[in-house]
């Protein structure tokens, strides 16, 4: 668990959520893009979702590089993230980019992750799961998935890179229970003494 001060707690607007805030506000674009007439609109919506690959990276390069942490930052980062994740999944899926065997899995994933994450804040003194590095390579693995897919470079390596994908998020899954049920132990001992 990462340590925030005070200062850090009350501080809403600072770059890295204001960038977040910008991520979370790419969803809509994205969705306008993929349901627009555009004959390149798979491209085009593919490449909102780089952007906002790229902002994560840049967010959490800043928040770290300048000690601008904070716990809405660890828990609005993850959750931009999974709402963005969750829109491509859901409209490749529509089309037939993804298919189903791939979605329904990360879609359960995410929202036991989520409600566990929720859940987790409201109940244990805001306390916050950060990111870790099996999510940050599934994520990776997620965006080299729809970059091939966007790209038509190749359906086989587009279906083995989701493959992947899969697998990498049933571990970044497991190792995310593993981390909850510690910390609701530790949550609970402490309100056993």
């Amino acid at each position: 668990m990462q340590n925030y001060s005070q200062s850090q707690e009350e501080t809403f607007m600072t770059l890295p959520n204001v960038i977040t805030f910008f991520r979370i506000l790419l969803i809509p674009v994205y969705l306008m893009i993929f349901y627009s007439g555009n004959e390149n609109r798979i491209l085009l919506s593919g490449l909102v979702f780089m952007i906002a690959g790229i902002s994560d990276v840049v967010d959490g390069y800043i928040a770290r590089k300048f000690h601008l942490e904070s716990k809405l930052g660890a828990l609005m980062d993850p959750f931009a993230d999974k709402l963005m994740s969750f829109t491509v999944l859901f409209t490749f899926t529509s089309v037939g980019l993804i298919p189903v065997w791939v979605l329904i899995p990360m879609l359960i994933k995410e929202f036991v992750m989520i409600l566990g994450g929720g859940l987790l804040y409201l109940k244990h003194k805001r306390s916050v799961i950060p990111s870790n590095k099996f999510g940050k390579i599934a994520t990776f693995s997620l965006y080299a998935s729809i970059l091939s897919i966007i790209t038509k470079v190749s359906l086989i390596l587009s279906l083995i890179l989701l493959t992947i994908t899969l697998g990498l998020n049933i571990l970044a899954f497991i190792n995310y229970l593993n981390i909850f049920k510690g910390i609701v132990d530790v949550k609970n001992e402490e309100i056993d003494k």
